[in-house]
């Protein structure tokens, strides 16, 4: 934290600027510039490194703000965490003071090998997906926005977890109602093989037979009746030769 005692002392400048390395960002340096130490090209990249992550930071809770998941009754699930935060080019450019692509690039490959951030150059949509940044100080009149967003977060997960459950307690209705109806068929059809056997026995019984011999006489036909079937075509088939040879001779 910075020191409040330099803020009305003669080093109420670098109390200022300290300030603005530990809260602000380069275009809040470059409006107070005039009352300002000047900063060296180190200092100014170093200053642009951090203003990237205030950047990344005010995008994330934006997200967490207007999220665009919902869950359950309504209710808005905060799931911005595992999606990466992107910052046009064009934004960048006019907040960190650059000249081009090129030199803003640079800049952001340099606070990627520093740590400072973790991310990826889209150079094709012309923006910077930020996965990662560092942590930045926080002042005093921020902490009821995070105790806030904490809280919302916390009922978010709340909601899911509700959610999580009644959907367990339908899959385990759903089984049991499953377990019951298989228990039940698997009861007709053990009374169906039971009543079968008891008719058959007292089938074969009336008959002086077997049951499994009558079961095989029940599922085979009789003998003549294969033959009966076989001399009906056969005298079928005669029928017709007979029709066509008297046909032929009266032609």
């Amino acid at each position: 934290p910075v020191p409040p005692q330099l803020a009305d002392t003669e080093f109420s400048p670098v109390f200022r600027l300290l300030t603005i390395f530990a809260y602000g960002t380069y275009a809040d340096y470059l409006a107070e510039a005039a009352n300002l130490p000047p900063l060296t090209e180190a200092q100014k990249n170093k200053l642009r490194h951090l203003s990237v992550v205030t950047l990344a930071a005010k995008i994330k809770v934006v997200a967490l703000l207007f999220p665009k998941f919902s869950f359950h009754r309504g209710y808005r699930l905060l799931v911005t965490a595992m999606f990466p935060q992107c910052i046009p080019y064009s934004v960048l450019l006019e907040q960190l003071q650059l000249k081009n692509v090129r030199q803003l690039e640079d800049l952001v490959i340099e606070a990627v090998y520093a740590d400072v951030l973790r991310g990826s150059l889209d150079q094709r949509n012309q923006r910077l997906e930020v996965d990662y940044s560092i942590g930045r100080d926080i002042r005093r009149e921020e902490l009821s926005t995070i105790t806030r967003t904490l809280q919302e977060w916390c009922q978010g997960c709340e909601v899911v977890l509700s959610g999580i459950e009644e959907q367990v307690s339908r899959a385990n209705q759903h089984k049991e109602q499953q377990l019951a109806l298989k228990q039940q068929i698997e009861s007709e059809v053990a009374n169906l093989k039971k009543t079968i056997k008891v008719t058959t026995a007292a089938a074969a019984a009336a008959t002086s037979q077997d049951p499994e011999q009558h079961l095989t006489e029940l599922r085979e036909p009789a003998p003549g009746t294969n033959q009966r079937q076989a001399s009906k075509k056969t005298s079928k088939a005669k029928g017709l030769r007979g029709s066509a040879k008297i046909w032929s001779k009266s032609n």
